[in-house]
């Protein structure tokens, strides 16, 4: 949940209300009013009005220049892997994850008896 106060960017206009797309507000107020879509009142400093936004139409600030910076140092990567031929980083890059990762964490599967299983639900049930 964002925080009052909070910068945020409308990334959606759901409803269509018009939302400046792409431009930043203000987080200030949710509206708990249950019978309505609308998660929070954002305040558009370009427009100078206010907006009742669900949740899927904003995206805080801080998080989507987390992305953009991650997007950023992939793509470095990728140009390093590839200006320097080298081969495994780049398959590393692309794939997400390294080759000696995959022949190391095989999951073990332990078998247990019907009635240890049945101790582990009854277990878990009296929590």
């Amino acid at each position: 949940m964002l925080r009052l106060g909070e910068k945020i960017v409308i990334v959606g206009d759901a409803f269509e209300q018009n939302l400046p797309v792409g431009e930043y507000g203000y987080l200030i107020a949710y509206d708990r009013n249950p019978d309505n879509a609308f998660d929070y009142v954002v305040r558009s400093p370009k427009t100078g009005r206010n907006y009742f936004v669900p949740s899927s139409d904003i995206e805080s600030e801080e998080q989507l220049i987390e992305q953009e910076v991650e997007r950023t140092t992939q793509e470095a990567l990728i140009d390093y892997a590839l200006a320097t031929h080298n081969e495994k980083l780049f398959s590393q890059i692309m794939n997400g994850e390294s080759d000696d990762a995959d022949e190391d964490e095989e999951p073990t599967k332990e078998v247990m008896s019907q009635a240890e299983f049945i101790k582990q639900v009854n277990l878990r049930a009296w929590i």
